[in-house]
């Protein structure tokens, strides 16, 4: 049961170089190898591990893998990790005077705390959780937490943005002068889309933040993101929606994407998260903020429109695509389909009798294209006029998934054609440019 309970995910040579010296999941440890000596906590592991590393995590909270072979000794100390009272009562002190940050917590790994003794993973989001972990926050600001969910983002629907807007509307309405909302990475620039389009005229900037790699493993970036985000909420001089993530796999700078032009272009890296036909909104590099023109600055009053439809579907043309998929969606009373076509917004003619009988039924269909950069032009070839006559509406230079989400959220606000037409077509939240550019 020892090895089991104590020291999830270490086998082999590992686990029995931890027996050799006592040592336990959440032990501070001093670890002397051949090169150096490294004292921090020792971190669980993932079970499909090799059994030739194990890994620690060290002062400046960042965490280091070790080669066994490397390691010459090793012993338990006995300095207590868990508590950092005099760091509490220093940032109680600072609290009153400083900007209020309001943390609203949707899941992901960003916002969770490892057991170390377990090797469990729970939310972790109190306030006194993160000036524990992150010190230099309490000289930044005051900050408020809200566990609103807990979900991987896959799991987040419409309605979970409904309630994001409206919480977030909450702490602007109590005077906070920046937001953080912690979420998963996958599904993190359809949110940062749909808040973008909820929450108009922002008096304050809405950061979305999450992390590639968990705090239990080797380089994660949960540690520096969440502190620049808290940062960039109240330093940055603009009040728009960003997502913040790494800009490189090292950690010099990060980058705050907008969120209708964000896109996850990497499973694992770091810098996973690209913005696409635009400038991004800002650059973190240390303490410094460097700002790209145009954004909204701080300031006005919030107007919350966080409606969504969702009975809008995106659908990818491939080769041999099967025209029942519109059948389908005429039938069962769908209200929009965002087209994901190719080049500047092409489909096959064989699906263009599906595709006008979609529209005929009420439909709003929306062209966009596979490519990730550059615009849609429909008036270059014949096919695509063919697509404009029957009634598809060019969606510029807007990726496909805010496209979707730009829909879903047009159609919750009118149901009139012409104004549909419209407002989809107006450049709401810089999804939209005269020209697209290459970043």
């Amino acid at each position: 049961m020892w090895c089991i309970i104590m020291n999830i995910g270490y086998r082999g040579k590992a686990l029995e170089l931890l027996k050799k010296y006592d040592v336990n999941i959440g032990d501070r440890i001093l670890v002397k190898t051949k090169k150096a000596i490294f004292k921090g906590i020792l971190m669980p592991r993932s079970e499909i591990g090799d059994d030739l590393h194990i890994v620690i995590k060290i002062d400046d909270g960042y965490n280091i893998g070790l080669s066994i072979d490397s390691i010459e000794y090793m012993e338990k100390l006995l300095e207590k990790v868990e508590e950092t009272p005099h760091v509490i009562q220093k940032v109680k002190e600072l609290l009153p005077n400083l900007p209020k940050v309001s943390i609203i917590s949707t899941g992901g790994t960003i916002a969770s705390k490892i057991d170390y003794r377990t090797g469990a993973v729970s939310p972790a989001l109190t306030a006194e959780d993160l000036y524990k972990a992150i010190p230099e926050i309490g000289e930044i600001a005051n900050i408020r937490t809200e566990i609103l969910f807990n979900l991987l983002s896959e799991n987040i629907v419409p309605e979970h943005w409904t309630a994001m807007a409206y919480a977030i509307k909450k702490y602007i309405d109590e005077g906070v002068e920046g937001i953080v909302v912690t979420h998963g990475t996958d599904t993190m620039g359809y949110t940062a889309a749909a808040l973008s389009f909820s929450l108009r005229n922002l008096p304050v900037p809405v950061i979305l933040v999450g992390s590639q790699r968990s705090s239990d493993r080797p380089s994660s970036d949960a540690y520096l993101n969440l502190k620049s985000a808290i940062f960039t909420a109240v330093k940055a001089p603009f009040a728009e929606v960003g997502v913040l993530m790494h800009a490189s796999s090292s950690d010099d700078e990060l980058i705050v994407h907008r969120g209708t032009r964000v896109r996850k272009m990497h499973t694992s890296r770091r810098d996973a998260f690209k913005t696409i036909n635009s400038k991004p909104l800002a650059k973190i590099i240390g303490d410094k903020i460097e700002v790209y023109e145009p954004y909204k600055r701080r300031g006005g009053e919030l107007e919350l429109k966080a409606k969504f439809d969702n009975k809008v579907v995106l659908i990818k043309i491939f080769p041999g695509i099967p025209i029942e998929i519109f059948d389908f969606l005429i039938e069962n009373k769908y209200h929009g389909i965002v087209i994901e076509g190719t080049g500047l917004g092409h489909a096959p003619e064989y699906i263009f009798p599906a595709i006008k009988r979609a529209i005929e039924n009420g439909i709003t269909v929306v062209m966009t294209s596979q490519c990730i950069y550059g615009r849609i032009n429909m008036n270059v070839y014949s096919t695509g006029r063919m697509l404009l006559s029957m009634g598809v509406i060019p969606a510029e230079d807007m990726l496909p998934e805010t496209a979707l989400v730009k829909l879903m959220w047009v159609l919750a606000q009118t149901n009139d054609k012409e104004e549909i037409r419209n407002l989809f077509l107006t450049n709401i939240s810089g999804e939209i440019s005269e020209r697209s550019e290459y970043w």
